[in-house]
């Protein structure tokens, strides 16, 4: 198993969600983060004085997958988050160990997405 971390624009993210849903693979988890790296800060003015922001404001996506599904989430990442523009963001890959469901103990791979025979609560 293998964790994807990615770190986006806002705009690209709703992209992404519906094709890996499409795909199969439902369950991820995002957070709004703030970070720098070549991309410029902007440049604010807030009460007559001007405010260099240095820290853009990012999502950062997590999925656990099969290994075997690694290619499929980071080409859905990069076909949707790429726009050629300094800021795009990044894809890490870290290896999971096990994953173990809450509800009914199991683990391994199985865990991962839904049942094939389980509804999903909507």
């Amino acid at each position: 198993m293998k964790m994807v971390v990615a770190y986006i624009r806002h705009e690209a993210f709703e992209p992404i969600r519906q094709a890996l849903l499409d795909a199969g693979l439902p369950s991820l988890s995002i957070t709004e983060v703030k970070g720098s790296g070549r991309q410029k800060g902007i440049t604010e003015h807030y009460r007559g004085s001007e405010i260099a922001i240095h820290l853009r404001p990012k999502l950062k996506l997590e999925c656990v997958v099969e290994e075997t599904d690694v290619p499929l989430v980071t080409d859905t990442i990069l076909r949707y988050a790429r726009t050629g523009s300094v800021g795009d963001g990044k894809i890490f890959l870290m290896p999971v160990e096990d994953a173990v469901r809450i509800r009914t103990g199991e683990s391994g791979e199985k865990v991962l997405q839904a049942h094939e025979n389980e509804e999903i609560p909507a």
